[in-house]
């Protein structure tokens, strides 16, 4: 077995999550931070406190769009790889390099798709996103051109899950590793020296992930990698790529309702408050996502040994990893709480210096994140269903958190406080106490049957 591929049929649980989800939190957080360096440099254009605020305002309101690009990618990917994985437990590989094909192509056909739709209709999208008469010139410089790297996005978000799901995650940190790096790099040339503004984040960030898209496809087509890129294996099939697509519809609506969930925060806050109330959002987002991104990394990491094991019918191993992800996860995102409890203006800090906005995010930053704490039981229980390839249960709680319990409570709140702003923003955590409640009960009454009928297959 090539020395960078683990294996996952064997071995301590807790020492071969690490050693998986280890790298993959180092891929999320570098990847996080494409979006997170444009933030912190554009919100430092001088002068900070008007032209740096209403960019950093402008760019936030781009993130829906960001937002759908990466929910498909996760389409593909978390609907694919997992299975991949399962039929790769089975002993097929061939089937599992025919899902990883398959899902290529529709990668593909979605990326230029999207482009053509950002691309005609950016103003409308952006003004209906939150944009103002103030924030709406850089929102579409960004926009522009951010959306033509659309697959470059898309292939190295969702074919470089297949690199994890093989346990190549040295490889997969590699991916982001590049394009972070460069992105980093390119930034302030192209925003400062250049004197390209928003345009020079936005063309920076494309032409970084362009680089790692090639990285992706070069291994997936190499010798190295144990599921390569075929020919024969890139025309999609209903029976093999539907299963993948009911089953990736819950990362899909996790990601894919941020950007609807962003339109109602910013139009409530425009509505109730003004530019400095979205402008906050923005920074709220982009801790939140920054904060929440290494349980997405652990969540994955575990990924590939409870569906590897699930397909193998060990059900010892799969309920081992489920224990350590959820006692990982949960220290975590305690720890993370407290954090921001703490020291929120350290946090609101990092991306804009203006005394106002950074006073202001500081006072709703504990709001938002009020119940971030219990957030790593959502998540751990929740990526486990889809690990186990439970397609309904999964998208149902995805479809509980974001659409079922936030949005409504964005709007109804308001009408029982008289600070709208403050109401607007404890519908986070109201509907994260909830959404976790609903989600703790449901896993524990389906996940110890289910490993009760797999050793019944043994």
């Amino acid at each position: 077995m090539n020395q960078k591929q683990v294996d996952l049929g064997s071995g301590e649980v807790g020492k071969l999550l690490f050693s998986l989800a280890l790298p993959t939190i180092t891929s999320q957080i570098v990847n996080m931070l494409y979006n997170l360096v444009d933030r912190v440099y554009i919100g430092h254009m001088q002068p900070a406190d008007t032209v740096g605020k209403l960019a950093l305002t402008g760019v936030g309101v781009c993130l829906p769009v960001i937002m759908i690009i990466s929910a498909f990618a996760a389409l593909m990917a978390m609907g694919g790889a997992p299975r991949a994985s399962i039929q790769e437990g089975r002993g097929n590989t061939a089937e599992s390099e025919r899902i990883m094909g398959g899902c290529l192509t529709l990668l593909a056909v979605t990326s230029l798709a999207l482009t053509v739709i950002f691309q005609l209709f950016a103003e409308p999208l952006l003004l209906t996103f939150g944009a103002s008469a103030n924030t709406i010139g850089y929102a579409l410089d960004y926009m522009r051109i951010y959306s033509l790297g659309t697959l470059f996005v898309q292939l190295t978000l969702g074919m470089n899950a297949y690199i994890t799901a093989q346990g190549f995650t040295t490889v997969s940190m590699k991916t982001v590793l590049i394009g972070a790096v460069l992105n980093t790099i390119l930034d302030p040339i192209f925003i400062f020296v250049l004197g390209l503004g928003v345009r020079g984040a936005a063309l920076a960030t494309i032409l970084s992930q362009a680089v790692s898209a090639v990285w992706v496809l070069r291994f997936l087509t190499g010798r190295q990698t144990k599921w390569r890129i075929r020919r024969e294996y890139l025309r999609p099939r209903a029976a093999v790529a539907l299963p993948c697509l009911a089953l990736g519809l819950s990362p899909f609506i996790m990601q894919s309702t941020e950007s609807l969930i962003a339109v109602c925060f910013n139009s409530s806050l425009l509505k109730y408050g003004d530019d400095i109330a979205v402008g906050a959002m923005t920074v709220l987002t982009s801790i939140m996502q920054f904060a929440m991104m290494p349980l997405q990394g652990l969540t994955q990491g575990a990924q590939p040994i409870i569906s590897y094991n699930y397909g193998a019918r060990k059900a010892q191993r799969v309920r081992d990893a489920f224990r350590v992800l959820l006692r990982s996860c949960l220290i975590y995102s305690m720890t993370m709480w407290a954090l921001v409890q703490l020291f929120p203006r350290a946090f609101a800090l990092i991306f804009n210096n203006s005394p106002e906005l950074v006073a202001y995010t500081a006072w709703a930053l504990r709001i938002y994140m009020a119940a971030s704490g219990i957030f790593g039981v959502q998540i751990a229980c929740q990526q486990t269903f889809v690990a186990l390839g439970n397609a309904k249960t999964s998208l149902f709680l995805a479809v509980l958190r974001k659409i079922i319990l936030l949005i409504p409570l964005i709007y109804i709140l308001p009408h029982f406080f008289a600070d709208k702003v403050f109401a607007v923003f404890l519908a986070e955590p109201v509907a994260d106490a909830l959404a976790v409640t609903t989600t703790a009960v449901m896993f524990s009454l389906q996940f110890r049957p289910a490993m009760k009928r797999l050793e019944a297959e043994t």
